[in-house]
């Protein structure tokens, strides 16, 4: 679904101590805040408010009903009033959806001359939230605590953005990757256990014969290309005369695109080893389908495909840009030290700093015809790069800050969309605990998903998360790569 379809559910916990007038005020001051807020702007998904909480009955219902519920993505709790925290446990236990507790007041300041006993019975959010939270350490669940007052703009931006890594996490849970082929031979990082990672994540990861892709572009037709070609023209600029490999990049991205929607997949791979039958690797094709969306993983990799898709659900509406991205080669001059990335055809123009150019030049690699391919500069600004690995027994979610810079030179050889940055510390410190940590070449490149985000993320599916900023240094990324694998393995 569209990140607009998701909706939050609001559970507001209190207790029938009060009497009926104080519920009915809880209530009805409940729905006024999800009103207010959903009017702000500042959520990208409907907050409904559902049910002011009193019993643990009421509280297992409404988490059953949740769990069951394709457009809820997850539940947002506050305890305006004290809601004792045993009814909560067996909701909690049994709750499958990302849950975000909100620790706010409805009033913003303390009432001077109003406050009294009556004032204090109803407005108890200061220590009925330190119950409430109580259990959920107790339980040892997977949250994120949100405090502040919820009119104020960064508080609701805050939230905003964990719906957003929450959609994640639905959408995570429901996707397909087709493999078009294997991946490239004897490379390790692109591997993984897809049994685990479908029990952990959701991915349903399977394989498609070349074949059956060629199969399906001869049955394409030359209005369907057509069309396609229409399409380009009007999004970029073609730079080439070789119009006839255009089109055969427009036949492979349709047939592509009918074989994935007839499968409900969001994310795909191929490989260059694997193109019997074609008579050139996807690169514009695959690049126009991730403009759409879609998650791509070069040399069979299954894992940065589906995370690229996954973030461009995260990032829906916003216009950074999200991309399938490979650390290519460094710049090593002293204070001046940058990394290049690209990748032989496949990145995705959302990252573009202006209008993309369609050119046709030779691969060098896979012994087909020169592809068609859009190339472009990266934009300037702050990103991620984001990679997740399988350490047998656990996956690790890896994500590093950078700065994304104009390239520092034109590279008028280089026939490749790219995009050059600053990696957080710095170069050098960031390369060692990258390879410390074991993060893979491919990444993915956003400038739109945080790393608070991803990390939002990783905990809602219960996967470690190494963060490498600009203060990380790699004595003490190693003390927690350390402490990690000893907490995991009791795990």
């Amino acid at each position: 679904m569209s990140l607009k379809n998701y909706e939050f559910w609001f559970v507001v916990g209190s207790q029938f101590l009060y009497g009926p007038e104080v519920l009915e005020t809880v209530a009805a001051r409940a729905a006024e805040m999800a009103e207010s807020m959903n009017a702000s702007g500042n959520l990208p998904c409907k907050l409904v408010y559902k049910v002011t909480a009193k019993t643990n009955q009421e509280i297992t219902d409404i988490v059953r009903e949740a769990n069951y519920d394709p457009a809820c993505a997850g539940i947002i709790t506050w305890c305006h009033t004290f809601s004792p925290s045993k009814m909560w446990i067996n909701g909690f236990a049994n709750l499958q959806k990302p849950y975000c507790h909100f620790a706010t007041q409805y009033n913003c300041e303390i009432p001077n001359d109003e406050i009294d006993m009556d004032f204090m019975n109803l407005n108890q959010a200061a220590h009925g939230d330190r119950e409430h939270g109580f259990i959920a350490a107790r339980l040892r669940m997977p949250r994120k605590v949100i405090a502040g007052y919820w009119k104020d703009e960064n508080v609701q931006k805050r939230i905003g953005s964990w719906m957003r890594a929450a959609v994640g996490v639905a959408f995570s849970k429901s996707l397909k990757v087709m493999r078009f082929g294997d991946n490239m031979r004897e490379v390790a990082v692109t591997e993984g256990d897809k049994v685990e990672v479908q029990a952990k994540l959701g991915w349903q990861v399977n394989t498609w014969p070349v074949g059956k892709l060629v199969e399906t572009m001869d049955a394409v037709t030359e209005a369907e290309i057509d069309q396609k070609m229409a399409e380009y023209e009007s999004l970029y600029t073609i730079a080439t005369d070789d119009i006839e490999t255009i089109r055969y990049q427009a036949r492979e991205e349709i047939a592509m695109k009918k074989m994935l929607d007839a499968e409900g997949c969001m994310a795909f791979s191929n490989t260059f080893q694997d193109l019997y039958g074609m008579k050139q690797l996807p690169g514009l094709a695959s690049q126009h389908l991730m403009a759409q969306g879609y998650g791509y993983g070069g040399e069979g990799d299954w894992k940065v495909s589906a995370m690229t898709a996954i973030m461009k659900a995260m990032a829906e509406g916003q216009t950074g840009g999200t991309a399938f991205m490979e650390d290519y080669t460094y710049h090593l001059v002293q204070n001046s030290e940058y990394s290049l990335g690209a990748h032989m055809l496949e990145v995705c123009p959302t990252v573009a700093a202006s209008k993309p150019r369609i050119e046709e030049h030779p691969l060098g690699i896979g012994d087909r015809e020169p592809p068609a391919r859009l190339g472009c500069e990266g934009k300037e600004g702050s990103a991620i790069v984001v990679s997740l690995i399988d350490m047998g027994g656990r996956l690790r979610l890896i994500c590093q800050d950078i700065e994304c810079v104009k390239p520092i030179m034109d590279m008028p050889n280089l026939p490749v969309a790219r995009v050059m940055w600053r990696a957080m510390p710095d170069l050098t410190t960031g390369v060692e605990c990258w390879i410390t940590a074991g993060g893979a070449h491919h990444t993915v490149l956003s400038y739109d998903v945080t790393a608070e985000q991803m990390k939002d993320w990783a905990t809602m599916m219960d996967i470690e998360f190494v963060h490498i900023t600009r203060d990380t240094t790699v004595e003490s990324l190693e003390q927690q790569l350390f402490l990690n694998d000893l907490a995991w393995k009791l795990k």
